[in-house]
């Protein structure tokens, strides 16, 4: 075979998608999914399992993802595994970053190809770059502001992209949850799946529970539902008043995306609210983060955030380490929190802190989602705990 042969069967293919850094950094992949561009903060996820569920979490408003594991897509999609509630709303990522090209789905629950769930979404992706090389610069230098452009002809505004990212102000000040709360109240029954029966229905509620929607997850109902609540779902802006006119019996504050600090200016005084009234409470991820403040805490944001379903995490009540599912790039200094807040959880991965319970009310939260979805089941625990707050206050 001559030279030219040689030449021919190696085709140089053109780069159809580009990951460009604020610091001016072009990264060339392949396009997939949608076309376009979308600028936001890259992370990355260690998670093996679950991309669905990651890519519909509304945590991940504003940020670009990038999985560390190489084979994502190759289960397909389905309409179950979805965590978005508000189907109306901005998805939660807004690109996705992979190592390989994403192969046909390979299994039995499988309803649609991730490339075609992606279009059908509206998220941009890009294969074929080295994602370990990406995680290690977003270790030593934090998260980045990037552009993520995929155009199938390969034809780029490489300057105007490079503008984009450097002028995208960032994820801190930034209040997202306008994007992905409900747009207005609904009550939820339905509880977790179980094998070849899918999901069940409450129908014999203990618990009137009161859910703020910064951005939930559909699993998160689900499971206070299996622990015997009857939930409604409000809406990020819903006042204190409105809430404890329901008289619940327990209040639930849920994940979601931005600067803690930003959405509080106006979910700070209603926590603060909630709290004096003594209604037991449970806060996770952004709601953790909000709880934090509202107890006269601060928050502060992290060099590369937490973002995997492998982070090990002491429950310092117990003394037991759960594996966790994490997702955040802001997290409770704790070294402000005052004296009558106890930390009940730590990561081990940084001692970071990711649990506070009040000493005198009945309101405790963690930084992780306990849901699983993605993720381990080690934390189902804590629906448990919140039930048994709600079991104490309805017998006081």
């Amino acid at each position: 075979m001559t030279t030219s042969d040689n030449s021919s069967a190696w085709p140089d293919l053109k780069p159809t998608a580009l990951l460009v850094l604020a610091d001016g950094t072009v990264l060339e992949g392949f396009g997939l999914g949608a076309e376009g561009q979308a600028v936001g903060e890259v992370c990355f996820n260690t998670a093996m399992t679950g991309y669905e569920e990651i890519l519909t979490d509304p945590s991940y408003a504003g940020q670009l993802i990038t999985f560390t594991f190489p084979h994502i897509g190759n289960v397909g999609t389905n309409d179950e595994d979805i965590e978005t509630v508000n189907m109306a709303a901005t998805p939660g990522a807004r690109g996705v970053i992979l190592r390989a090209g994403i192969t046909d789905p390979s299994n039995y629950r499988a309803a649609k190809h991730l490339d075609a769930w992606l279009k059908a979404r509206g998220i941009i992706g890009l294969s074929g770059i080295d994602t370990r090389a990406l995680t290690a610069l977003i270790r030593s230098k934090g998260m980045p502001n990037a552009v993520i452009a995929h155009n199938k002809d390969g034809k780029f505004d490489l300057h105007g992209l490079k503008e984009e990212a450097r002028e995208w102000p960032g994820l801190e000040g930034m209040d997202l949850v306008p994007m992905v709360t409900s747009t207005q109240r609904f009550n939820w029954d339905e509880t977790p799946w179980e094998w070849n029966n899918g999901f069940g229905k409450q129908d014999k509620p203990e618990f009137n529970v009161v859910a703020i929607d910064y951005g939930i997850k559909r699993n998160i109902l689900r499971l206070l539902a299996g622990e015997g609540c009857k939930v409604t779902v409000v809406t990020a802006k819903t006042s204190a008043e409105d809430i404890l006119a329901m008289k619940p019996d327990g209040v639930f504050l849920s994940n979601g995306p931005g600067d803690p600090a930003a959405t509080g200016e106006y979910a700070v005084p209603v926590i603060k609210k909630v709290i004096e009234s003594g209604t037991p409470t449970f806060g996770i991820c952004l709601g953790h983060q909000m709880l934090g403040l509202a107890v006269g805490g601060k928050t502060m944001k992290m060099h590369q955030g937490h973002h995997g379903a492998n982070h090990p995490v002491k429950d310092l009540t117990t003394g037991k380490v759960e594996i966790t599912s994490m997702n955040h790039g802001f997290a409770v200094d704790k070294t402000t929190l005052p004296t009558n807040v106890t930390q009940t959880h730590i990561s081990l991965f940084d001692d970071s802190n990711c649990g506070i319970a009040l000493d005198d009310k009945p309101v405790f939260s963690v930084q992780y989602h306990p849901e699983a979805s993605p993720g381990p089941r080690d934390s189902h625990y804590l629906f448990k705990r919140f039930a048994d707050l709600m079991r104490e206050k309805k017998r006081a």
